[in-house]
Formats: structure tokens, sequence, C-alpha cells
């Protein structure tokens, strides 16, 4: 299984934009498809958006709204997810995953994830 760190979470103010990166570890990453998920208080672990591993497809949940974008990059095995338009309701700890399916939008379709970083939008 790969291992997986996430980092570019933070607090900032409604309208704002961050980017996620998850970093994975092995030589393996291009193998995989790599999705985003987030989790707040109280609720259960939910889809954000996905990517297959040649890049050429996409998903996404459909609260992103046009708002997120997936990418990657295969020759640093790192994982993208810029965020804007940002709401207090995008307040979550976010998680990146890795999938041996080819499409993936539910947890455990995941074999691997990451410890997750914390996005706080405030009002």
């Amino acid at each position: 299984h790969a291992q997986l760190v996430e980092s570019g979470g933070g607090l900032v103010q409604t309208g704002a934009s961050l980017r996620l990166s998850c970093v994975a570890s092995g030589r393996t990453f291009w193998r995989y498809s790599m999705g985003w998920f987030r989790q707040a208080p109280g609720k259960e672990r939910e889809f954000v958006a996905a990517i297959n591993w040649s890049d050429i497809n996409t998903y996404y949940a459909a609260f992103v709204k046009g708002r997120f974008t997936i990418s990657r990059d295969n020759t640093k095995s790192t994982l993208y997810l810029q965020m804007s338009s940002l709401e207090p309701e995008d307040t979550a700890v976010y998680y990146c995953a890795a999938s041996t399916m080819v499409r993936a939008t539910r947890p455990l379709e995941y074999e691997s994830w990451g410890q997750g970083t914390q996005v706080t939008v405030s009002s």
C-alpha cells in the first residue's frame, strides 16, 4: 500500500482559496487512482473528487460545483486539490486516498489513506 502525506490545510476566510497536496511514497504512484475525501465533526467521511491514473478522467461530488480541481503529477508522486470560493460548509479534515480501481468514489474502494489535513473556513 502507498503511504500518503497531506499538506496545505489552514484557516481561511469565506471566498478564499487553498491548494492541498498529497505526496505518495513508493514508485507505483502512477498506477493508482487517487481521491480526496473530507470529514466534518459528527459527519461521515464523504467523497470530494477523484482522478484516474492517466489524469484523463476526473470525478467530483455535486457540492463542489466547479469550485475544486483535482490534478496529479506522476513525476512527483503528488496529488493536488485546488479549492476556490471556499465556504464555511467546506470546513473539515481532508484526506487523500489511493485505489487500485479504475473509478473509485466510495471510501471502501480505497486501500491507502493519509492522516488528513484540517481546512477551516471562517464566515
